[in-house]
């Protein structure tokens, strides 16, 4: 969308909405809006953006929950890099090796995550339409350092905001879902979830989820937000979760329920239910 200042100024900008679109493979954008095609709006600061909540991520990026060029590289780039990258870097660049950074010491921090990223890679300046990388913004620079930006920004702080930031981007996909009464949505749609970052063919991808549907149709039981927030921190573990059942393998243990669950237990640190396991 493109927003207009007091000054008849414009830029163009993202709803979260328009973010989680943009990451997800094979949404397609709204009808009628393509390239060069945006909603005009007028705000003011301070204006709320509907649908968000009030401790929101898209929050501190500004005060209308709408994020720029700019946000939209910090935000993959957040999304893209494992905690252990982000610690890592965190102690490459600060001076007595507590793992707090500066202002400064942050935008190289930044700048070693993005080269070592795929979707930093991909996502450059594009000076011909004015996407231009300008850095983190200035109320997430607030944020992050104080209002003189003088203080200094912890690599637990940082990574509570990535946690918070996935967290956030998770609960949009599942609401997207359109859970029931009781906030729960079908095994079917947590397996389309699953399956959306596959990257299966189509023909194979339609024929797991109707081997869900048809397994769970008759006694759906539903999956809860947090069986999906666990699950994919499970997930996030996985080199780890892959090499502990590679060593059940190789002692010529079997790998059946029972085991996936207490790799997740011992390996990631969650419960997951025996409904989420079945499905």
């Amino acid at each position: 969308m493109r927003v207009y200042n007091e000054n008849g100024e414009s830029d163009i900008f993202m709803s979260p909405e328009d973010f989680l679109r943009s990451i997800t493979p094979g949404t397609k954008q709204p009808e009628g809006y393509g390239l060069d095609q945006f909603k005009r709006i007028d705000i003011k600061d301070g204006q709320a953006f509907a649908g968000l909540k009030k401790d929101s991520i898209f929050y501190k990026l500004s005060s209308s929950g709408l994020i720029n060029f700019s946000d939209y590289i910090f935000l993959l780039t957040v999304l893209s890099a494992s905690r252990r990258h982000f610690e890592i870097a965190f102690r490459m660049f600060d001076l007595n090796g507590d793992g707090n950074v500066d202002y400064e010491e942050f935008e190289k921090v930044q700048t070693i995550i993005r080269s070592q990223t795929s979707i930093g890679m991909r996502h450059r300046d594009h000076q011909t339409t004015g996407s231009i990388y300008r850095g983190v913004s200035s109320a997430l620079c607030t944020y992050f350092f104080g209002p003189k930006l003088d203080q200094k920004l912890t690599v637990e702080k940082f990574l509570n905001f990535q946690h918070q930031l996935q967290t956030e981007i998770l609960t949009l996909e599942f609401m997207r879902k359109a859970p029931n009464e009781d906030y729960l949505i079908r095994e079917w749609d947590f397996a389309d979830l699953l399956l959306t970052y596959a990257g299966l063919p189509d023909k194979k991808r339609s024929r797991m989820l109707k081997r869900v549907k048809k397994a769970f149709k008759p006694c759906s039981q539903g999956i809860s937000l947090d069986d999906y927030l666990q699950f994919f921190h499970f997930l996030s573990n996985i080199t780890e979760v892959d090499t502990a059942l590679t060593f059940y393998h190789i002692a010529g243990a079997s790998i059946d329920e029972a085991t996936l669950k207490h790799v997740a237990k011992t390996v990631a640190h969650v419960d997951l239910r025996d409904h989420v396991i079945d499905v």
